[in-house]
């Protein structure tokens, strides 16, 4: 299952956890990606909260976190190759899993209709 958040994080959901990055849309607006910093493995977050952060040659950013849940993974490929966040924001840049704390909270996520109504 597929969701947005309004701040342009994507979500693959599969038996309460979710695959986390940043949309296609994102990448294109932030411009070619230098740095990444990842969350540790283990980390528990609340939504809304910074649980990335990405810089380029534009602008830093943080990548929040989009439901509650703790870090089981994260993908230090784009650590060690931040442009794969360019190339496949959807796919080999990913950024983190998440063990969702509530499964019944990505109900009030954007599925991609809503995504694509939001940026237009």
């Amino acid at each position: 299952m597929l969701k947005f958040t309004e701040e342009h994080e994507w979500l693959n959901i599969e038996g309460g956890v979710a695959t986390v990055g940043i949309t296609a849309h994102a990448a294109e607006q932030l411009g070619d990606l230098v740095f990444v910093e990842l969350p540790e493995v283990g980390a528990s977050f609340s939504k809304g909260d910074d649980a990335a952060t990405v810089e380029s040659v534009k602008a830093a950013s943080e990548v929040y976190c989009p439901l509650d849940g703790e870090i089981t993974e994260v993908n230090e490929a784009i650590t060690a190759d931040p442009a794969l966040v360019n190339s496949d924001p959807m796919g080999a840049g990913w950024f983190f899993k998440l063990k969702l704390k509530n499964v019944s909270d990505v109900d009030g996520l954007l599925d991609e209709s809503g995504y694509k109504e939001l940026i237009g």
